[in-house]
């Protein structure tokens, strides 16, 4: 008997037990559901808060990085400004020594022919104006000498005026010629 009361207790203990489970079991099942329900509810909510906060850090990013690539885009500007320096002044030594003219020295030279324009117009300016001035003259009385040692001058005769005016404008176009040339050459290699 003893064994069938120790079967009978064992059988109540089992039989809360598994109500104990049941009931667990059922609790554990409606939390689920409630916890279900819920999310359904505030899904739409936790959503949007998850998608505010991935805006905000987003922007926290988006301003970091700008901010670094403003700092190396300063830096970048600096070594580039420097290395175009180093650059320029590299071709300009070898430009140097190869003797080809700089713009600088085609625009002396241009100056220079300009100059030279100007002088053979008031020499041809000159030779127009004395010409027929000599012409309209008439020839000097001789005078009596004067007892000074005698200085001789070479006459400067019309023919002499237009060799000089001629040579200063074969000059001048061979010094338009050689100013082209130059240009041309310096155009070809300078930007």
């Amino acid at each position: 008997m003893a064994k069938k009361l120790k079967a009978l207790a064992g059988s109540v203990t089992d039989n809360q037990l598994t109500s104990t489970i049941k009931e667990s079991t059922q609790q554990i099942w409606l939390a689920g559901l409630g916890a279900y329900a819920k999310a359904q509810e505030e899904g739409g909510k936790i959503f949007e808060a998850l998608v505010q906060e991935g805006e905000a850090l987003q922007a926290k990013t988006r301003q970091s990085a700008d901010e670094k690539i403003a700092a190396v885009a300063d830096k970048t500007a600096g070594t580039w400004g420097r290395l175009e320096q180093v650059f320029e002044d590299r071709v300009a030594r070898a430009v140097a020594s190869l003797g080809i003219p700089t713009r600088k020295d085609i625009d002396k030279l241009s100056k220079r022919m300009a100059e030279l324009t100007d002088v053979v117009q008031q020499l041809l300016d000159a030779q127009e104006e004395e010409t027929p001035v000599a012409e309209a003259k008439p020839a000097a009385p001789k005078r009596a000498p004067v007892k000074k040692a005698p200085v001789k001058k070479a006459p400067v005769t019309a023919q002499v005026k237009e060799a000089v005016v001629e040579q200063a404008t074969d000059l001048l176009s061979a010094a338009e010629e050689a100013v082209k040339e130059v240009k041309e050459k310096a155009e070809s290699v300078l930007p």
